[in-house]
């Protein structure tokens, strides 16, 4: 069975576009959003973030020209806010992961003057 790294690799791969990025870093938080006010009973409110966040989520597959992830198996629907939450941490940080030829990531920091 694949571990989380070939799963993440995978993820990568499928969203690397700038703009499906974005669209998913602003839609899968308003997915869980939508959720969570949905079971504090604001129906509507989490109704409207829940179909908003799959809204982006959609947008940006049309954009990248291809198909989500979560059609090759449910397990990229639990990946996705890892994914999410790691690009946000290395946009943070100004961290990047690169592949190596063994199939592995390596660190990669960039600073600014």
């Amino acid at each position: 069975m694949p571990g989380l790294a070939h799963y993440m690799a995978q993820y990568d791969h499928e969203h690397s576009s700038g703009w499906n990025k974005l669209l998913h870093g602003l839609g899968i938080p308003m997915i869980f959003l939508g959720l969570i006010l949905l079971v504090l009973t604001r129906w509507i409110w989490g109704a409207s973030f829940f179909v908003g966040g799959w809204i982006f989520l959609l947008l940006g597959h049309k954009i990248e020209g291809n198909h989500p992830a979560f059609f090759q198996g449910p397990i990229y629907l639990l990946l996705g806010p890892i994914w999410v939450a790691k690009e946000a941490w290395e946009f943070l940080t100004g961290s990047h992961r690169t592949p190596t030829a063994e199939g592995t990531s390596e660190a990669t920091t960039t600073k600014q003057s």
